[in-house]
């Protein structure tokens, strides 16, 4: 048998609860809704259930009296006929007006014949009586009974019948009493109809009452996310609210976390930086003995010693962005920086033509200064070296929190299949141009360390384009 009713509907939000990936505020609300339904259907069902048979109480006492009155003013004429008494209702004189009387007796076949009946019967069928009924007045003599009928005009009866002896007479005779019940039906509805509008209001406003409930109740929870997010985006240094007693502890070992970190990418740093001083000493002794004994072998010696030192600069350098990146608030302004660099580069290229749009200067690199100069300083200086008269800089804003610096030029370019070959570390693809061909690769290991990208196309100039994507913040 299936279960449709409050109990299978409160299992079923359960099963939706347990199984969704819901917030808070939404499991907390939907469960709430789910128990005021619940719990409003059962009472609207109840007070209208009781509403119903309070009303027919009333009606069967009232049927009950009725019947009374008859028994007690019978009388059995000479030849043994039962005489009624009139009831002072005058319903029962008006045809099919809905109130109505019957004396009956009942034969040898079981079945109720009339004796006598109210004129508002007037030529309808005598009152029913079901076999039950009857077989209940003949298990109990004295007892009462109460169901319901068919009646004249289709009408819907609440009758009642109760068997009596009377003086002078050996066959029992059965009162009937009955009364339309269609008023007090009317009745039940109407107040089926405001009882579901009063609960209605009623869990409307409740439902409102939980929901104001739960978002007060959780708005220390939202609090301590908006100063998570002021720490993860430089603007303070750990949580500083005034948080309930029950997140106090989560504040607390919050906060102890973020010192950890911080003192863990400081010795990191400081680790590196060691490192960097340690190599670079033996490095310079080695130049220097080379320098002094010139000949083929102190050239091979520059040679190796020169690339060792790009080598350990380039890694050195990726492990301070990766200690950077890991530090929680690091905030460089884009705008000013980009200023910088381009007249700087005015300066030293003064041939060349530098086209800059700095973009929204309230836009915000998720990362430290340092790597973001070294990343676009080296775009510049690259762009600059090769164009032949043009280097285009400008800014975007991305979605998902990014933005691009792009940076094209109008010199030869660079063919699709050599590009790749162009972000390796170490690969000059033109060994009569100066450097080290650690350019592109350092920007790529910077930017990949901020989860960020190089792209390299053909820009409209007729020249390469190189788009850097980085993390960006808001103030």
């Amino acid at each position: 048998m299936t279960d449709t009713g409050p109990l299978n509907a409160i299992r079923r939000w359960r099963a939706r609860l347990a199984a969704s990936r819901q917030s808070l505020v939404e499991r907390l609300v939907l469960a709430a809704v789910g128990w005021c339904l619940a719990l409003l259907i059962i009472a609207g069902a109840a007070l209208t259930g009781a509403f119903n048979h309070a009303a027919v109480a009333r009606l069967d006492q009232s049927l009950s009296e009725d019947a009374d009155d008859l028994y007690a003013g019978a009388a059995i004429g000479p030849s043994g006929e039962v005489f009624a008494p009139a009831l002072t209702d005058v319903r029962a004189t008006r045809a099919y007006s809905g109130k109505y009387w019957e004396l009956a007796e009942m034969g040898a076949d079981g079945a109720l014949h009339s004796l006598a009946r109210s004129r508002s019967m007037f030529d309808a069928e005598d009152l029913p009586a079901r076999p039950g009924i009857l077989k209940a007045l003949r298990n109990k003599p004295g007892g009462r009974v109460s169901y319901d009928g068919d009646g004249p005009d289709h009408q819907s009866l609440r009758i009642f019948a109760m068997q009596r002896i009377l003086s002078g007479r050996a066959t029992p005779v059965v009162f009937m009493t009955a009364e339309d019940r269609g008023p007090i039906d009317e009745d039940a509805r109407t107040f089926a109809i405001t009882a579901a509008a009063a609960l209605l209001a009623l869990g409307a406003g409740l439902i409102l009452a939980v929901v104001l409930q739960v978002r007060f109740g959780l708005a220390p929870l939202f609090a301590m996310r908006r100063d998570l997010a002021d720490v993860r985006e430089g603007r303070a240094e750990g949580l500083k609210g005034a948080y309930p007693t029950e997140l106090e502890p989560l504040a607390n070992e919050l906060n102890a976390l973020l010192k950890q970190n911080r003192d863990v990418v400081e010795r990191q740093r400081t680790h590196v930086g060691n490192l960097a001083h340690a190599l670079k000493t033996p490095i310079a002794a080695l130049l220097m003995e080379a320098d002094a004994q010139p000949g083929p072998f102190a050239d091979l010696v520059q040679r190796q010693v020169g690339a060792m030192r790009g080598h350990v600069d380039h890694h050195l350098r990726r492990a301070r962005a990766a200690a950077r990146t890991s530090t929680l608030g690091e905030r460089t302004s884009v705008a000013p920086l980009i200023e910088e660099l381009s007249r700087l580069m005015e300066k030293v290229y003064r041939t060349k033509d530098l086209d800059v749009d700095a973009g929204d200067g309230a836009l915000i690199f998720a990362g430290e200064r340092q790597d973001l100069l070294e990343m676009v300083g080296n775009l510049f200086e690259n762009a600059c070296k090769w164009s032949r008269s043009t280097v285009k800089v400008s800014v975007d804003l991305l979605p998902d929190r990014m933005f691009a610096v792009i940076v094209e030029d109008d010199g030869p370019g660079l063919p699709p299949e050599k590009r790749a070959d162009a972000l390796r570390r170490g690969e000059r693809l033109d060994e009569s141009a100066p450097g080290s061909g650690l350019g592109l690769a350092i920007v790529d290991d910077l930017a990949r360390a901020y989860s960020g990208s190089v792209q390299l196309s053909d820009s409209a100039l007729g020249g390469l384009k190189v788009t850097l994507e980085l993390p960006r913040t808001d103030f």
